[in-house]
């Protein structure tokens, strides 16, 4: 079937092993980081910082990123960069009591750091291990490997930190890392067809080398128009910051449903993920993105108005499917519209665009929460969200009428 044919690829089998092992040691990374702060500090402050420290590195990095992504060889920056994420987790299992605010702030942002470098390498390799043909299927099946590692990580974080502490899972995070590097390793990719020109005269990293992926997205209204409008509707429409607040106080559902809740978007979003796989290439692919970011912001708001926990469950799945469509479309229009000496430096755009609308949206969230209140705060993102669909579709006829044509891939596939 056409649905698994990118999973017949041995180098996609590990290029998808080795993104999932990497997620998964991020979300127990997270959830003991979490724990680790609270439990020395019981300051709401210190938790919030966390995500400052970790948007740092992309903001700072990301074009650089790209560059090297474009630029040098993508399987050994992705090793490099789980070894590092390997190394931190290996040091914080060892440092045991002395772990204090500051060792775990710096050792995130060494690891924020790794990811800005990993992501455009990681994504730059997709169309050298699978033929274009396959590869909506083959993004459909990372996202499903991504939402299984979101729901499993913090499980399996909470259920070590109770059998043996923080340092258990440092070390767990630690090994995941590890099998992570060693997937990379054991990927053997076909030369670029550019990379012997590169490898003769690669040009210096300056400010136009590093600026060729923003200039490429300003240029390709669809890109630009596709990658807006995720951010904006994240920005607005995130509900995931204040899911404490509503487990607690409206719902009354406790740490329990909380993480009910919590994996609710997950499941929906894999659920999808493996839809899609199967249905193949959509087409009229412009108008379902838009309707799917605006299915996003009404879920959002039926999540806010709902009584009962059941329904609040049903609508952040809800928000997970329309979530799942948003994100394969997105990466199959950057992946087939990118030539691939640009690949890397656009993939770092839109890896920027992610992490700013993901921490700026949850900092945006709180503000919102205790200026309007948790439940109006949450209705107004919503409204906000399908706001920005309709003037997104109003002023970009190119993403209206995108249709997710096949593109001749010049890539030799591996």
């Amino acid at each position: 079937m056409a649905a698994y044919a990118s999973l017949k690829s041995r180098n996609f089998q590990f290029l998808l092993a080795s993104g999932v092992l990497a997620m998964l040691a991020q979300q127990m990374l997270s959830i003991v980081v979490g724990w680790d702060l609270y439990q020395a500090t019981r300051s709401a402050i210190v938790l919030g910082n966390v995500g400052l420290v970790q948007i740092i590195p992309p903001i700072l990095f990301t074009f650089a990123a790209g560059y090297a992504a474009d630029h040098y060889d993508r399987r050994k920056t992705a090793i490099l960069t789980q070894t590092i994420v390997a190394l931190v987790g290996f040091l914080l299992a060892g440092a045991g009591a002395s772990r204090g605010v500051f060792l775990i702030y710096t050792c995130l942002l060494l690891v924020a750091t790794a990811r800005a470098f990993q992501w455009p390498a990681s994504s730059a390799m997709l169309l050298q291990v699978v033929e274009p043909g396959n590869l909506t299927s083959a993004i459909s099946w990372q996202g499903t490997g991504r939402e299984m590692a979101t729901v499993t990580g913090p499980a399996l974080a909470g259920l070590l930190i109770a059998w043996k502490g923080s340092g258990s899972v440092y070390l767990a995070q630690a090994l995941c890392a590890l099998a992570s590097l060693a997937c990379y390793a054991m990927l053997r990719l076909k030369p670029r067809e550019e990379s012997g020109q590169l490898l003769k005269g690669r040009p210096p990293m300056n400010w136009r080398q590093v600026g060729e992926g923003i200039r490429f997205v300003w240029r390709d209204k669809v890109i630009l128009a596709a990658l807006s409008l995720d951010l904006l509707a994240v920005f607005f429409g995130g509900a995931v910051t204040l899911l404490p607040i509503f487990a607690q106080d409206v719902l009354n559902v406790g740490a329990t449903g909380l993480g009910w809740l919590r994996a609710a978007p997950a499941f929906g979003a894999a659920l999808m993920a493996v839809i899609l796989a199967h249905r193949g290439r959509t087409q009229n692919a412009g108008q379902v993105l838009l309707w799917a970011v605006a299915g996003f912001g009404a879920a959002t708001i039926g999540f806010a108005l709902a009584s009962s926990a059941w329904v609040a469950f049903a609508m952040l799945f809800f928000t997970g499917v329309f979530d799942s469509i948003s994100v394969v479309l997105r990466l199959t229009l950057v992946q087939t519209r990118t030539p691939d000496h640009l690949r890397g430096r656009v993939s770092a755009v839109n890896g920027l665009f992610i992490a700013c609308s993901n921490q700026w949206g949850a900092v945006e969230s709180g503000w919102a929460a205790a200026w309007l209140g948790t439940v109006p705060s949450v209705v107004w993102g919503g409204i906000a969200t399908i706001a920005v669909v309709a003037g997104i579709a109003a002023l970009s006829r190119s993403l209206r009428h995108w249709k997710n044509e096949p593109v001749p891939e010049a890539v030799e596939v591996a």
